[in-house]
């Protein structure tokens, strides 16, 4: 199917959707922001509210909220902060291969219990079709509460999105995806916030050398700090060695290692059986 194409089909489903109220799963990256503005525009014709529901948690980097907030602004949508602490979830604690799973239960229990308390029908969520096709353990809780998934439901790409997104002035559309902060680790590594808020620190020293748009991924393997990032990252990276060696030592790690396979989405997830 050609991409407008899909377009057209997504727009339609946008519309249907919008004949109720919904409660969009709001990250403030790329996916959620093209669906919050398409939401909202087909709301607006049809008199019926969007709420853009954005998770404040631990497992995720300050500046997701900050970009939420900023573009929720912009599309002029009534945004919704839930706070939520993960690791007040013992089972999530040790890094267990379904982690994910575990998180969205508990993020998409919680905005079902704000939807129902509002009488909201229409849970919606920015699951793409190139999530169909990786390690995404999480689906299965999208699948228990009803979520829906307009963009993988059209078959539009990461690509896509941003393609589309950029079409419609969507500030979000050059902007990395920012994943869970558990992703850093192996699957089994306890997960502490003094840890994972150091490794946060890590990614947002480099986003500032490397500029904003710049794929990085600081991944943490015992006393070893394992940096992804682009071809032309990794030049800047070589160039200022001593630096950021230096800068990603204070961490608390002993070797930092740049992987010369480059930056690639779910690298800990190589040894899962999917």
């Amino acid at each position: 199917m050609e991409q407008k194409e899909k377009k057209q089909q997504l727009l339609a489903y946008m519309k249907e959707c919008a004949r109720t109220d919904v409660a969009l799963a709001f990250s403030g990256g790329v996916d959620s922001s093209l669906l919050l503005k398409l939401a909202s525009d087909c709301a607006r014709e049809q008199g019926t509210r969007v709420y853009a529901v954005t998770f404040q948690t631990r497992l995720h980097p300050p500046c997701d909220l900050e970009a939420a907030t900023r573009i929720a602004g912009e599309l002029q949508a009534e945004h919704v902060v839930l706070q939520v602490d993960e690791l007040e979830m013992e089972e999530i604690r040790n890094n267990p291969e379904n982690r994910c799973y575990l998180c969205k239960r508990n993020l998409f229990g919680r905005l079902k219990t704000f939807a129902g308390g509002r009488g909201i029908p229409c849970l919606m969520d920015g699951t793409n079709e190139d999530d169909l096709h990786v390690y995404r353990p999480g689906r299965r809780a999208l699948e228990e509460f009803g979520v829906v998934s307009p963009l993988a439901r059209c078959g539009i790409t990461k690509e896509e999105v941003r393609t589309l997104a950029a079409e419609y002035g969507i500030s979000a559309a050059s902007r990395p995806s920012t994943p869970c902060m558990a992703t850093r680790l192996p699957y089994g590594s306890f997960l502490s916030y003094e840890l994972l808020d150091k490794i946060a620190a890590g990614e947002e020293w480099l986003r500032q050398l490397l500029g904003e748009t710049a794929n990085i991924r600081l991944r943490v393997h015992g006393d070893i700090a394992r940096v992804e990032t682009d071809p032309q990252g990794m030049e800047l990276l070589l160039r200022q060695r001593s630096q950021v060696v230096s800068r990603l030592q204070s961490l608390g790690v002993t070797y930092v290692t740049l992987d010369l396979e480059g930056f690639r989405s779910g690298s800990m997830d190589r040894q899962i059986k999917k």
